[in-house]
C-alpha cells in the first residue's frame, strides 16, 4: 500500500527488510485525529514514539503569557516523541493535529526491545535526533540574525521539501496553515509575515492560495532566506 511505503521512509525503518518493517507498523496502535486535536501536551509524561501515517501534525510551545511558538510541521513519514527512547521524560511541545491525520504509536518498552533486536535502528534515531537539533539551531541563529522577509521565505523553501508539488509554473505548497500559525512558525507576528508574503506576491515571487503558496521563484526566495 502507498501508505506503507510513506511510513517505511521514518528512521525507525530505515535499512530493516520490508518484512521485519511491516511486522513492526503492523503491531503499532493507529490513533485518528481530527482538526485540532492535541495528541499530547507539553509537560506530559513521554514514553511513546510516533510516525505520522497521514495529515500534518504540528509541534509548539507556549509561553506562560500565551504566546505560541510553532517548533515544526509534520507530514506523512515523519516522526515526533523520539526523545522518549534515550528520556522518557516530560514532553517538551505540544503535538496538534493541522488537518486530519492518522498517526501510529510505539511504546517506550516495545521500542527499546525493538532496538535491542535491531541495533542498526538506533543510528538512524540518533541522526534523527540530530537533525532536529540542527533545526533548532538554525531557528534561534535565524531569530537573532535573520529578518522576518527572510524566515518566510526560508520556512516556504522548508515546507516545500516536504509538501510540494510540481505544477505548470512552480511548486505548490499546501501548508494547511492558518495565517497565525505560519505566523508562529517564523517567529513573528501575524502582521509582518503578512507584509512580507504579499512583498512577495509583488514581486512575482510566490501566488497565494488560501493554506496553500505556490513558490514561482525558488532562486529568489533562496537568496533572500540567506
Amino acid at each position: 500500500m502507498p501508505d506503507d511505503d510513506v511510513v517505511l521512509r521514518a528512521p525507525l525503518f530505515v535499512g530493516l527488510d520490508r518484512d521485519s518493517a511491516m511486522a513492526l507498523v503492523t503491531s503499532m496502535k493507529s490513533i485518528d485525529l481530527g482538526r485540532a486535536d492535541t495528541l499530547f501536551h507539553e509537560g506530559e509524561p513521554g514514553d511513546r514514539l510516533y510516525v505520522v501515517r497521514e495529515g500534518k501534525v504540528k509541534l509548539g510551545r507556549r509561553s506562560n503569557d500565551g504566546r505560541e511558538n510553532l517548533i515544526a510541521v509534520l507530514g506523512p513519514g515523519e516522526m515526533l516523541g523520539e526523545l522518549s527512547l534515550f528520556d522518557p521524560g516530560p514532553r517538551t511541545a505540544t503535538a496538534t493535529a493541522i488537518v486530519d491525520a492518522v498517526v501510529l504509536e510505539l511504546g517506550h518498552d516495545h521500542l527499546i526491545a525493538w532496538v535491542r533486536e535491531n541495533p542498526p535502528v538506533a543510528i538512524h534515531l540518533l541522526q534523527a535526533l540530530a537533525r532536529r537539533l540542527r533545526r533548532t539551531n538554525e531557528a534561534l541563529a535565524d531569530l537573532v540574525f535573520s529578518d522576518v522577509p527572510g524566515r518566510v521565505a526560508k520556512a516556504l523553501l522548508d515546507l516545500s521539501t516536504r509538501f510540494g508539488q510540481p505544477v505548470e509554473d512552480g511548486v505548490r505548497v499546501a501548508h494547511d496553515l492558518t495565517q497565525e500559525e505560519l505566523a508562529q512558525l517564523v517567529g513573528a507576528s501575524r502582521e509582518t509575515v503578512n507584509k512580507a508574503l504579499a512583498d512577495f506576491a509583488s514581486r512575482g515571487w510566490v501566488r497565494r492560495e488560501g493554506r496553500a503558496v505556490v513558490l514561482l521563484d525558488q532562486d529568489r526566495l533562496e537568496r533572500r532566506a540567506r
